[in-house]
């Protein structure tokens, strides 16, 4: 892969992964399933936490899940060993130098990964190359320009813009769910449809709340405190004022709203 991974590979990273899978899988994934003996390839799997929901919404299919990082398809096996799932297939590899012939999959997964690489085009066009004419590609990204809230908080702006940059920084592109339909066209893809998803939490609704105001999002820009201060992005008062603000908009007369985009495409 031709990025690093901006948010790490230590356990609390793991738990955030989880606790953004668990809180979305209505969401994102609903409408996500595929034919019996489908040949299904997902990209970019990390530890698994969007791999068990897709094993379970296709039972019947055949997946094959990949991830360039070691410790990560580690990971990813034993939660998929734990969910009871047997349909997957772990295999580490890299999205650039994909070990499979041309028109091995019926179909192309790939979650949460676009954003890490600074050739998303050209790793969608090898992507497409693996997939049989007239399989399908799923994409889901988030877009963190997307991000707005009540109390508003210009600190709390400036927490989120130091992960944007950081994530720039290393060659990815954390408000890309923005680019999906003009990425998959350039790549080769036809058919092209994109819906946006938008995750809205107030008080009415703790699981979200929780699952991702605090658990996911604002636990994923707390996760960036050290390399953004001392990268000299951001004074140290600044940033925690705004990661204080951001749980602020967790209690009782607070909003949080995050869009993801959806896009399925046609070889």
């Amino acid at each position: 892969m031709d990025t690093s991974y901006v948010h790490g590979y230590d356990p609390r990273e793991n738990l955030r992964l989880q606790d953004q899978a668990c809180t979305l899988v209505e969401l994102l994934h609903s409408d996500t399933s595929y034919p019996p003996g489908s040949r299904v390839l997902e990209a970019g799997c990390g530890v698994g936490a969007q791999t068990v929901t897709l094993g379970r919404n296709s039972p019947q299919s055949l997946i094959t899940s990949i991830e360039i990082s070691e410790v990560s398809i580690a990971e990813a096996a034993r939660n998929a060993a734990e969910a009871g799932l047997s349909n997957v297939h772990f295999q580490q590899a890299d999205i650039f130098e994909l070990p499979f012939e041309p028109d091995s999959f019926d179909h192309l997964f790939v979650c949460f990964v676009l954003e890490h690489l600074s050739r998303p085009v050209e790793a969608l066009h090898a992507l497409r190359d693996r997939v049989r004419p007239g399989g399908t590609i799923t994409v889901i990204e988030g877009d963190h320009g997307s991000a707005y809230f009540h109390p508003d908080s210009d600190a709390a702006r400036k927490a989120i813009q130091c992960q944007v940059e950081l994530q720039r920084r290393g060659g990815g592109n954390a408000m890309i769910g923005r680019e999906l339909y003009p990425l998959l066209q350039r790549a080769g893809y036809g058919s092209v449809r994109v819906s946006p998803r938008m995750v809205y939490a107030d008080s009415s609704r703790p699981e979200l709340v929780e699952g991702f105001t605090k658990k996911t999002f604002t636990a994923m820009i707390e996760g960036v405190r050290e390399s953004a201060i001392a990268a000299g992005m951001i004074d140290q008062d600044v940033f925690d004022e705004g990661i204080r603000d951001l749980y602020r908009t967790a209690e009782a007369d607070g909003v949080f709203c995050y869009t993801f985009f959806k896009a399925v495409g046609v070889k």
